[in-house]
């Protein structure tokens, strides 16, 4: 498994917001985690890179612990995310904000940064060349000296996506990738998701709201509500799950649907 989450626990005052949460993920997979709202989603994606301590688990990414690393560490050793609001520099370009996300993978210290000898201005070129690539490649080109803030909505999410990319990841966390856009625009995500892990080799992780998304693109999804894992399987497996159904739609719900539960309990 690259990523290998184990009893992962965090509790805020007197809340568990995540309680005991198990989930793994294979390479090369795109996977989703869904749940009503405040099941712990977007806490479980601070967890794992380093905004928030657990209180108690294990995060595992290739064999290596990350606990205890700050974000940018994080980021370094490997795991790239998106957040559920849009967090660019929106004065900057479109092309600086891509530039600003090879931060980590820079080979100049602080004071090579200052004092710009000849081999900054060829790291430069380089990191612009690669930005205007992943421009192309998450379908922005030509946008590259724009105005962040003066894209549309469905462009800036763009943005951030080929920031995120930038850092070179070997696994990618979405939060809310497809939030606001309308069905022509998740259809083109989606697109985005799948060339992301078959061309660029990297993990796709999200959380997403939209069924219609998690359903069409995911490989394996893993339910929480209330802190709690209560589910994992694939899409077939979850949409017949009645725990699923009751904790999205109530109790009634889940009697009506019937059937048996299909997905696996945590």
């Amino acid at each position: 498994m690259l990523l290998d989450v184990q009893n992962l626990v965090k509790s805020f005052g007197g809340i568990r917001a995540v309680r005991n949460v198990s989930i793994s993920i294979p390479e090369s997979s795109i996977c989703a985690v869904i749940g009503p709202n405040g099941a712990g989603k977007t806490t479980f994606f601070n967890l794992l890179t380093g905004i928030y301590k657990p209180d108690e688990g294990t995060v595992l990414f290739d064999g290596k612990s990350l606990l205890g690393l700050r974000p940018d560490q994080v980021n370094k050793a490997g795991i790239a995310r998106t957040f559920q609001s849009i967090r660019l520099f929106h004065n900057m370009t479109v092309l600086e904000n891509v530039m600003v996300g090879m931060h980590s993978r820079l080979r100049m210290s602080m004071v090579e940064t200052l004092l710009r000898p000849r081999s900054f201005g060829e790291q430069e070129r380089e990191v612009r060349a690669k930005s205007i690539e992943l421009l192309r490649f998450v379908g922005l080109a030509g946008k590259g000296d724009e105005i962040s803030k003066n894209l549309p909505y469905g462009d800036q999410r763009r943005i951030e996506i080929a920031r995120a990319l930038a850092s070179r990841p070997r696994l990618i966390l979405l939060d809310e990738p497809t939030a606001g856009m309308n069905p022509n625009e998740s259809d083109e995500a989606m697109a985005l998701f799948r060339k992301i892990r078959d061309d660029l080799g990297v993990t796709v992780v999200l959380i997403e709201h939209d069924m219609r998304v998690v359903m069409g693109i995911s490989e394996h999804i893993d339910v929480l509500d209330y802190g709690e894992k209560i589910a994992s399987g694939t899409p077939a497996e979850i949409r017949a799950n009645p725990r699923v159904i009751e904790a999205y739609l109530g109790k009634r719900a889940a009697r009506e649907h019937g059937g048996s539960d299909n997905g696996t309990a945590a």
